[in-house]
C-alpha cells in the first residue's frame, strides 16, 4: 500500500493526499450545487428506504494522464494547507471562501477545478491502497489489507496495545477494503510516479 509506510498506515490508503480527502467529493459537489430556488420542491422527492441508509459515496475511478499525476504531486502541499482550515465534520457546509482557494488552488497547477483535481487524488489513492510496498506491484486492496495483516502479527518490536488497535483496525478496514483498480494504464502511471507518491503520502500524514 503506501510505505516505507508505517503498517496501520494502511488503513487509510484511500484518501491521504489531501487532508480532507474524504470529504473532497463532498465540496466538489457543493461547488457545483444548484442554488435552492432551482431544486425540486420536497414533496416531489420521495427516497427510498434504501436511500434512507446512511451510505459512504463509491470511489469514482478516472481514467488519469500522467499531466494530473505530476500536478498532484506539485499542487499537494499548497491544496493541503488550505484543506487544513475545513471542518472536521464531513457533513458541515464548507466556507465558500475555502472552496474558492481550493478552486484557485487547483487551477494554479493546471487543474479544471478543485473538484477533478480531487477525482485525480481518489484514483489514485484507489490505485495505491492496493499496491504491496516491498515488490511495487499491484495486488489488489485485500490482498495488501492481509498482507499488512501479516507485517503486524509478525512484528516483535510493536508493542501489545500498539499491535493490538493496529490489528483491529486493520481487521476493520478488511470488511470493506475498497474496489479493485480496473484500468491498468491508472495502475501503471502511480507505479511510474510510484516513489514521489508515497513520499506525498508520508509528507500529508
Amino acid at each position: 500500500m503506501r510505505q516505507s509506510f508505517r503498517p496501520v498506515a494502511a488503513i487509510v490508503g484511500a484518501g491521504c493526499l489531501a487532508v480532507a480527502l474524504t470529504s473532497a467529493s463532498g465540496i466538489a459537489a457543493f461547488a457545483q450545487t444548484k442554488p435552492a430556488s432551482e431544486a425540486k420542491p420536497a414533496a416531489e422527492t420521495k427516497p427510498s428506504p434504501e436511500a434512507a441508509a446512511p451510505s459512504q459515496p463509491a470511489l469514482k475511478e478516472i481514467t488519469l494522464t500522467e499531466k494530473q499525476v505530476l500536478g498532484v504531486l506539485a499542487a499537494h502541499k499548497d491544496i493541503d494547507a488550505i484543506a487544513a482550515k475545513l471542518p472536521d465534520d464531513p457533513q458541515a457546509k464548507p466556507d465558500t471562501k475555502i472552496v474558492q482557494q481550493l478552486d484557485a488552488a487547483a487551477t494554479k497547477h493546471g487543474f479544471a477545478s478543485y473538484g477533478e483535481y480531487s477525482d485525480v487524488v481518489e484514483t489514485i489513492s484507489m490505485v495505491m491502497a492496493g499496491v504491496d510496498s516491498k515488490t511495487k506491484t499491484y495486488v489488489g486492496p485485500e490482498a495488501e489489507l492481509k498482507a499488512q495483516i501479516a507485517l503486524v502479527q509478525a512484528d516483535t518490536k510493536m508493542s501489545a496495545d500498539d499491535k493490538k488497535q493496529a490489528l483491529a483496525d486493520l481487521n476493520e478496514a478488511l470488511k470493506s477494503p475498497g474496489p479493485t483498480v480496473k484500468n491498468q494504464a491508472n495502475i501503471d502511471l502511480v507505479l511510474k510516479n510510484y516513489d514521489k507518491l508515497a513520499e506525498a503520502l508520508d509528507e500529508d500524514e
